[in-house]
């Protein structure tokens, strides 16, 4: 085994060695880019972090560069540079300096995910490749920035000349995810079936080996790499081996706002409140079970807290997600005391939260989470998932305090739900106020001056 190890680390790094060359021979073909900033964002209404991410990219890198153009690639047919402004400011805060250029894509299917039942995450890297040869044939910028997590993609930006510059929300594969697939874990990624075989998932596990290996070589073509959490910075050294161009960037939380929302909450009703896209990955589902959980151990004379899902749907599946929610929660006999809101204005949302006492959160392995941010923020206890981003750069001490509570499982979630709500009014202002002070270190205006001074070597040359 240890034999067949080596000659496979050695027949990868000639692979490795061949394909850089023909990229070099073929890179110096290509015409010369335009002076311009292009961000690959496909989706660009999706509401989620990953889109605030994006405006607040483009307003660092016009104050940065107040004379270079910025252009944004997206698949979305009715996007506009004045709508794509107001939503900016509307629904994230971020006042742009002027609208950006929009390059209109038509080959967005090759990257949603019904597009590949099985073989996802190949199906899904190589469309990218797909629509970023689109992109780049219809505009191609002088700086490529990727704000989507298309690693794939940065090969073909660098072949057509572009300085390539990424800020990856989460690694596409990981060792945790191949750990999960040996361990025959069954999850949204990896689902009963072949969780169910010991055949199914050892191949499995050697798809997950190769696609790992394409993962750090593509990955390894980025001039300039910058990551939203400790988790995500070592899974990404790991296996795109940069550490040198590999810098942690805390993602922007609009803490402005929210800092100014009152600590005091009206608990007539109390209110819990889940911020997240509707997506498979945020285990919406668990939240709904643990409330459901919460409310059978709650004393009888409490008054019955209501838990509010505020949340975007990207495509008819995330509506469909939203719909069997609703189901599930009469199901639980819990509908009367759940609320859904959906694709909601960003005033909207800062109004949910100010009344809300905690934030639910529950995706497993979170690379940051921006939405339990916003809860400390806001003056909403968190309650999140003890793992990745929560665990390892958020819900910690500050100043000695306790600032949250983290769950992994529906009975630790509830319970920390029942603690919160018996909790006395001074304690729960005393860690409220911990949080929001925690909440300070990952402000839009940390995200721009950390943004900004990793750009600058390779915008202006200069550090």
């Amino acid at each position: 085994m240890a034999i067949f190890a080596g000659l496979l680390t050695f027949v990868s790094t000639l692979l490795a060695l061949a394909l850089r060359r023909l990229l070099r021979l073929l890179r110096r073909r290509a015409p010369d880019p335009a002076a311009a900033a292009g961000f690959f964002h496909p989706y660009t209404n999706d509401g989620g972090g990953g889109e605030r991410v994006l405006w607040c990219a483009v307003r660092a890198v016009q104050d940065l560069c107040p004379d270079l153009p910025c252009a944004v690639f997206t698949g979305d047919a009715d996007a506009s540079p004045d709508g794509l402004a107001a939503r900016a400011l509307d629904r994230f805060g971020v006042r742009l300096l002027r609208p950006p250029q929009v390059v209109h894509l038509n080959k967005r299917k090759w990257i949603e995910a019904r597009t590949y039942p099985r073989f996802t995450m190949i199906g899904q890297s190589l469309g990218s490749v797909y629509l970023a040869w689109e992109a780049l044939n219809k505009f191609t910028p002088q700086f490529y920035f990727d704000t989507s997590g298309y690693a794939f993609t940065y090969p073909l930006a660098w072949l057509f000349g572009c300085k390539v510059l990424c800020y990856t929300h989460y690694p596409t594969i990981s060792s945790d995810m191949v750990e999960r697939v040996k361990q025959r874990n069954s999850m949204y990624n990896n689902n009963s079936l072949i969780s169910g075989s010991i055949w199914l998932s050892r191949c499995k596990v050697l798809y997950y080996t190769i696609f790992s290996w394409l993962y750090g070589l593509v990955g390894s073509c980025a001039h300039l790499v910058m990551v939203n959490s400790s988790w995500t910075r070592a899974h990404i050294v790991n296996i795109w081996k940069v550490p040198e161009r590999t810098k942690r960037v805390y993602p922007p939380c609009d803490t402005s706002a929210l800092q100014m929302l009152p600590l005091e909450r009206s608990t007539t009703p109390p209110i819990l409140i889940s911020v997240a896209q509707f997506r498979p990955e945020k285990a919406h589902g668990l939240q709904l079970e643990s409330f459901a959980l919460a409310l059978e151990r709650l004393d009888s004379d409490f008054l019955k807290p209501k838990l509010q899902f505020a949340g975007s749907c990207r495509n008819k599946e995330d509506l469909e997600r939203l719909q069997k929610l609703k189901d599930r929660s009469v199901e639980l006999h819990i509908d009367e005391l759940v609320e859904f809101h959906q694709d909601i204005s960003y005033r909207d949302l800062v109004q949910l939260l100010g009344g809300a006492i905690a934030g639910l959160h529950s995706m497993t392995d979170e690379h940051f989470g921006i939405s339990v941010v916003e809860y400390m923020a806001a003056g909403a206890i968190p309650i999140a998932h003890k793992s990745a981003g929560p665990m390892m750069d958020i819900v910690l001490e500050e100043d000695s305090h306790q600032t949250g509570f983290l769950a992994s499982r529906k009975e630790e979630f509830a319970e920390a739900i029942l603690k919160v709500l018996r909790m006395p009014e001074p304690e729960r202002r005393e860690m409220a106020a911990a949080a929001r002070k925690r909440a300070q270190r990952f402000s839009e205006q940390k995200f721009h001056e950390d943004f900004t001074k990793a750009l600058r070597p390779v915008l202006l040359g200069r550090p």
